[in-house]
């Protein structure tokens, strides 16, 4: 039976031809979750732009084998390249701006730890919360259609990552409410953009010094005040369809 909603990120190679054993817990997925079953047609992925549609030739308890027919053509990567650069904030919130990102566009998120970021990532930690992070936008890639997966950096504090020079032929925009330059109202940007957002609290005045030096230019949302998840939710949405692909 032809399932064509079902969609399902493999990270292994793929093409036309080839057979496909699912590890542990994407057999685990494809099984008790998506409830394939042998016969069942479905799409697979592996982030690198590609997807073909496959079928399931076995299912056991512990393992599904998957059989790769033909390359199809879908492309829905937005022409607007955005690195978003996201304050780390606590719990399900950044895995939401992680999800919804992805689901906008993203094509690069990077986390920064800053002076009033809540959670604080030492050592082993941050590793992994970026697999965390990866794992989440795998799975919104599977939902929205996406077959290229964000990039994920490791967290890293906001004074060191702030050094870096901007991207080449790329704009740099940090929200700052309050301030008189409304996010829809930019001029044209360039094919590329940084979006700096703060965490819970926001940047601090030195931060927002630092990001304004380094080339930001301030903007708001408008009149209200927005939690973080909520803002970068709306700004990417507001880049998307000013300069991207929801125009």
């Amino acid at each position: 039976m032809t399932r064509p909603g079902n969609r399902l990120y493999v990270p292994a190679p793929l093409g036309p031809g080839t057979d496909v054993r699912l590890n542990e817990e994407r057999s685990h997925y494809a099984g008790r979750v998506l409830r394939l079953r042998i016969g069942d047609e479905l799409v697979l992925f592996n982030g690198d732009g590609n997807e073909f549609i496959a079928i399931v030739r076995e299912v056991s308890k512990s393992a599904v084998t998957l059989s790769v027919g033909p390359r199809r053509e879908h492309g829905v990567e937005s022409p607007l390249k955005i690195n978003l650069v996201q304050g780390v904030s606590r719990g399900e919130r950044m895995d939401i701006v992680v999800q919804k990102a992805t689901e906008l566009g993203v094509s690069h998120i990077t986390p920064v730890t800053t002076t009033r970021s809540v959670v604080r990532l030492d050592g082993g930690k941050s590793e992994k919360r970026a697999a965390h992070w990866t794992r989440i936008a795998q799975g919104a890639c599977e939902q929205c259609g996406r077959n290229v997966v964000p990039l994920v950096d490791a967290p890293r504090p906001f004074s060191r990552w702030i050094e870096h020079p901007a991207q080449d032929g790329g704009g740099r925009v940090v929200l700052h409410p309050g301030t008189g330059v409304l996010l829809s109202g930019l001029s044209q940007p360039t094919a590329r953009v940084e979006l700096l957002i703060g965490p819970e609290g926001g940047l601090t005045t030195a931060e927002m010094e630092q990001a304004m030096a380094a080339g930001f230019t301030p903007c708001s949302l408008g009149p209200r005040i927005l939690r973080t998840e909520t803002a970068a939710i709306a700004a990417m949405a507001i880049l998307q369809s000013r300069y991207g692909d929801l125009k």
